[in-house]
């Protein structure tokens, strides 16, 4: 395979990813419509519906958090990637002397 024919497979392989990420649908910790956008309704009325400012849950933050998964996940793609880069270099064959 030509070189130039390596480097458009890749350009193509790069831009269909990047093209199914934008899909990805955002955390966002609200919905598309915010309650503060919502009309004011009485506090009798608002009792009985679904969907109101105490039934929402945002994610989990503070000191009880454990990280640990994250960091292990993340260490352990950053040495895969290392591999990776290690490998393609050693790949390309000896380089000439300065």
């Amino acid at each position: 395979m030509s070189v130039a024919r390596r480097t458009l497979l890749t350009a193509t392989a790069s831009g269909t990813l990047l093209a199914a990420l934008w899909f990805v649908p955002s955390a966002n910790a609200t919905g598309e419509h915010a309650v503060q956008d919502a009309p004011a309704a009485a506090p009798a009325e608002a009792a009985g519906k679904a969907g109101t400012a105490s039934d929402l849950r945002l994610a989990d933050t503070g000191p009880g958090l454990d990280t640990t998964p994250y960091l292990i996940g993340g260490t352990a793609l950053l040495g895969i990637g290392t591999g990776f880069v290690t490998y393609a270099a050693r790949r390309s064959g000896p380089r000439p002397a300065c």
